[in-house]
């Protein structure tokens, strides 16, 4: 039984529960109550000594770090589609991964920790900016494709996702990116699909 170690309202424990979800594997989830400090405890340190989520533990093998866990579960339980192998789709996809842990991650992610969480140490206006930098570059991006990386949906979707589909908890309008809203319509209408807070699947919307 793979299990996931998770906070429900992280965008980076969202993406390893959806892309679980997607791959229609049977797993566990389990939250880590980050408000009260259960990601610091000894237990939980145990599994991750960084402290962080989310955490996969597949049998003896245990996967640190969001993006990590995409590549391992593409890699093991995915079709090459969702990883291809050929160099030039697979340098594709790991320069979204790159961008997901880069400008995505400064740009809507801080912008909604110091919105949602009150994360007061982010600057706010560099966040803001970031945003609009890379908002805008994929915007472009997806000015005549349908996905990031290849022609079909590859883990370059599901990781930049998360924290694009969350960027109004931040406080940052997609009203002026008709593209990227195109894009997050399409995920949310693969098979397999699960939402989160902010994030509601197709069947929910309006409930």
């Amino acid at each position: 039984m793979i299990v996931l170690y998770s906070h429900p309202l992280s965008g980076n424990s969202y993406k390893a529960r959806l892309f679980l979800s997607l791959l229609g594997l049977d797993r566990e989830v389990k939250t880590v109550d980050l408000m009260k400090g259960e990601h610091k405890s000894p237990e939980y340190l145990a599994i991750n000594p960084f402290g962080q989520v989310p955490a996969l533990v597949d049998g003896e093998e245990v996967i640190l770090d969001a993006q990590a866990i995409l590549v391992y579960l593409a890699r093991k339980y995915g079709n090459e589609s969702w990883l291809p192998l050929d160099a030039f789709s697979l340098s594709a996809v790991t320069r979204w991964l790159s961008t997901t842990s880069g400008e995505i991650r400064q740009g809507p992610e801080f912008a909604r920790l110091f919105h949602l969480f009150g994360v007061k140490t982010i600057d706010i206006e560099m966040a803001a900016q970031k945003s609009a930098f890379i908002l805008e570059a994929i915007e472009q991006h997806l000015s005549d494709r349908d996905w990031l990386a290849t022609d079909t949906p590859t883990i370059a979707d599901i990781a930049a996702f998360p924290y694009i589909a969350l960027a109004p908890d931040g406080h940052i309008s997609l009203d002026d990116y008709p593209n990227i809203r195109a894009w997050i319509d399409r995920i949310r209408h693969l098979p397999g699909f699960v939402g989160m807070r902010s994030i509601p699947a197709p069947d929910t919307v309006g409930v």
